[in-house]
């Protein structure tokens, strides 16, 4: 397919759009020079140059499939491994979403991959939020962060991983996830009391799903009653399941580069980010990782419209919508809608 022309004028008004990213994953968006000072300084075997270290941190386009994306994790987590990493990487993130005009963020991490070397649980914790307070605090940005249990870990470790990441609901810790391979692990409900555990603390529920199984996964997550499932791009295969996301109001939060990338759909497109959206499905578009996936938002909002076939309407109101999705709290997410609409008031020619 030709890929869509869009003018100067347009590619001027992504840039400045306002924009809302909630499927971000921190340990795949280590920045390259960071990546390298971190391995100097820790003493960690791996590449010694800016070219061998964007190599080794950039996922191949397109993957095998979600396992070897998956390895592309591996280097970066092994360069988080301490408090003063992950507040580094993490800070360091929000100042780069807040460079393309991202306004909200939602940060997700796994924090029991950052404990190999002996750093306690809450340290880790308390680290990323630490830098995302630090971050948001330089840039003016609102920063919230999902903590993410991995499908391959013991259940009683994510029991007690949900415990200890609600302690931290008062420093921006507002949502639960769970992510990881679902090839070897997909069943989720063998961490159900995990979920149980978040939401009666009181965090929000995301999940992982349809990386892999199609839309059969998503189905194994919907007895967790999450409100957003991300990823699930497979659900256009299934109708019913469609229809079913609508009445419940379940968000897929959509990131069609990483989906090409992990072999979830063969090209950009025939992604089906835009029939989703027109078929009623509460959709949003994020990047996934923006350094596995060499990416950003801006691009991403590029080439949905270059090359998915979304209209330029039809992705502001996926930005917008994610507004409406959000974990924040409501009183936080009425000014920031606020000011996206009045923006969005001053170009309405273009967007409406």
């Amino acid at each position: 397919m030709t890929e869509a022309f869009i003018s100067p004028a347009v590619e001027l008004l992504l840039e400045d759009m306002p924009k809302a990213e909630l499927h971000l994953h921190l340990d795949g968006s280590l920045r390259v020079d960071t990546a390298l000072d971190l391995a100097r300084s820790r003493g960690i075997d791996a590449p010694r140059t800016r070219e061998e270290m964007a190599a080794a941190l950039v996922a191949p386009m397109p993957c095998i499939d979600q396992a070897e994306l998956l390895r592309a994790f591996e280097l970066p987590i092994a360069l988080m491994q301490d408090a003063e990493a992950l507040d580094r990487v993490t800070a360091e993130l929000v100042e780069t979403k807040a460079a393309e005009k991202v306004e909200y963020v939602e940060i997700r991490w796994g924090p029991l991959l950052h404990m190999a070397r002996g750093l306690p649980l809450a340290d880790g914790i308390a680290a990323v939020c630490r830098g995302a307070g630090r971050g948001a605090a330089a840039t003016g940005i609102e920063v919230r962060l999902i903590c993410t249990a991995i499908r391959s870990h013991d259940p009683t470790n994510n029991v007690d991983l949900a415990e200890a990441a609600a302690r931290f609901r008062d420093q921006g810790v507002v949502g639960w996830d769970l992510a990881g391979p679902e090839a070897t692990h997909p069943n989720p409900i063998v961490h159900g009391r995990a979920f149980e555990a978040a939401r009666a603390a009181g965090l929000r529920i995301t999940i992982h799903a349809a990386e892999w199984g199609g839309p059969a996964q998503i189905r194994r997550s919907l007895p967790l009653e999450p409100e957003r499932i991300a990823h699930g791009a497979a659900a256009i295969e299934d109708p019913a399941l469609c229809d079913e996301l609508i009445a419940r109001g379940i968000t897929l939060d959509l990131c069609p580069s990483s989906n090409v990338q992990a072999g979830v759909v063969p090209s950009l497109e025939e992604h089906p980010i835009a029939r989703l959206h027109r078929a009623g499905v509460s959709v949003t578009l994020s990047t996934d990782d923006t350094t596995v996936s060499d990416l950003t938002l801006t691009e991403e909002y590029t080439r949905a419209l270059t090359r998915v076939g979304v209209t330029l309407p039809e992705l502001w109101a996926m930005n917008r919508r994610a507004l409406d999705v959000a974990f924040a709290d409501e009183e936080t997410l009425v000014l920031l809608r606020r000011r996206f609409d009045a923006w969005a008031a001053g170009v309405s020619a273009l967007i409406a």
